[in-house]
């Protein structure tokens, strides 16, 4: 996670087209109506490097949800105390969490899946990931969704 990471609003009429396509093709994917990334990019008419490129950098803004639910990957060392380190942080910002999936640690690192709803008046997404990157022992934090 870069701690410079910053979002911007742009209206879709000037954005790239392969944006727009990109969040096209994760709504098809959502809601059931491809079954396959591949599928999904063939009927938005983009190259599946792109999509990949893109997929976890653009998303649909929708101004009239007063709460967002997102869903972060986390790289961890499997030593206690980390994860509660981050659920502190949750908490910190006022945040319910949704999930918790946490998988059985290889080679000493732990993958885990938390899916966490917010005000839309609280704190941004990439405000808490900059302060859970700097809890010792995350490794990686990867925005999966938000909605």
């Amino acid at each position: 996670m870069n701690p410079k990471t910053s979002y911007l609003l742009v209206d879709s009429s000037i954005a790239p087209e392969v944006f727009v396509k990109v969040v096209e093709a994760k709504k098809l994917l959502a809601a059931g109506r491809c079954k396959t990334i591949n599928e999904a990019i063939e009927r938005v008419n983009i190259s599946r490097s792109a999509f990949y490129k893109y997929k976890n950098y653009v998303y649909p803004y929708n101004e009239l949800r007063k709460e967002k639910i997102f869903t972060l990957f986390f790289t961890l060392d499997d030593v206690s105390g980390i994860l509660s380190d981050i659920l502190k942080v949750f908490a910190g910002h006022n945040t319910s969490v949704l999930t918790i999936n946490q998988n059985i640690p290889v080679n000493n690192i732990a993958n885990i899946t938390i899916s966490v709803r917010m005000s839309t008046q609280g704190t941004d997404v990439d405000a808490l990931m900059n302060e859970m990157d700097a809890i010792k022992g995350v490794h990686k934090i990867e925005l999966l969704a938000m909605e």
